[in-house]
């Protein structure tokens, strides 16, 4: 068996309690390959308070201080953004053992696990770059990391009535988007937030992001796809003077009359893959195309 010294980071979701095999399974596989593990210390205490497996012997990092191989997201597609976000510009890939429902980025299952890491340490892997769209203000700053993974959404306060968005392209004024807000998406984040507002699906590393409303006041208001060198500035107005801006689900109150500047990230975020998986296969069965249902 080889033993390269793969250094991974392992970062998981917190409130999954019945999970604990999978856990095991993940590391007591990287154990046998000898590999160092790093602990989230969130994660870690949870684990030792949960007392579902013993992970006194790991060591621990907090925030974005570490260095590794690969980075585990235990969990379901949030804990991977979650990870993300931790990652951020160290390119570290990451790599997503599914233990949620649908798992269009953790689409390792528990299952899994063994031969996974049997063909990382045989090489017989590829890893995804995938764009990331980066968020700036001209006023107050946005709190935690500025990048997204799968989408900015622009939205209402509350009960708030609708906002008003202000958009322009690379400088060209495009419309003012009356709705109760606006999600800008990668082509990852295509699937998530955008897809329940009726936005099309696009495949994965396509040079493209998509803007789609959210419930606008007018049904002349369509999705639109622009290319991913575009430069997109946002200004809101709203009758509570104030709007919400979510970075892949990590959102924050920002005073109205902000501008929002939305453009393609200068570095990627990198996704293991295994060898063989296909992405329109995953979709038809994520999606359940042309399963009776009946």
């Amino acid at each position: 068996m080889p033993q390269q010294p793969f250094r991974f980071a392992l970062f998981g979701n917190v409130y999954q309690h019945a999970k604990s095999a999978a856990i095991r399974q993940v590391l007591t596989t990287l154990q046998e390959y000898g590999a160092t593990v790093l602990i989230d210390e969130e994660y870690y205490d949870f684990l030792c308070c949960s007392e579902m497996i013993d992970v006194r012997n790991y060591q621990t990092f907090n925030g974005c201080s570490f260095e590794a191989d690969f980075a585990i997201s235990m969990g379901g597609d949030g804990t991977l953004l979650k990870t993300a976000s931790r990652v951020r510009e160290k390119q570290i890939p990451i790599l997503g053992v599914n233990m949620g429902r649908l798992g269009f980025l953790a689409d390792i299952s528990a299952d899994q696990v063994e031969e996974t890491f049997d063909a990382l340490y045989r090489n017989d892997y590829s890893v995804e770059d995938r764009a990331l769209i980066h968020v700036e203000t001209n006023g107050e700053p946005i709190e935690g990391y500025e990048c997204a993974l799968n989408d900015v959404a622009i939205l209402k306060k509350d009960s708030a009535s609708m906002i008003s968005i202000r958009a322009s392209i690379n400088g060209d004024y495009l419309t003012t988007y009356q709705a109760d807000g606006l999600i800008v998406s990668t082509p990852t984040g295509s699937t998530a937030y955008s897809l329940s507002n009726g936005g099309p699906i696009i495949v994965p590393r396509t040079g493209v992001i998509l803007m789609t409303a959210v419930a606008p006041h007018s049904l002349n208001i369509r999705p639109i796809v622009l290319p991913d060198t575009a430069q997109i500035e946002l200004t809101v107005s709203s009758r509570s003077h104030t709007f919400l801006v979510a970075i892949d689900g990590r959102s924050g109150k920002l005073p109205e009359g902000t501008t929002l500047r939305l453009s393609r990230a200068p570095y990627p975020m990198k996704l293991v893959k295994r060898n063989g998986t296909r992405y329109f296969s995953t979709l038809r069965e994520k999606m359940m195309w042309g399963a009776d249902i009946r």
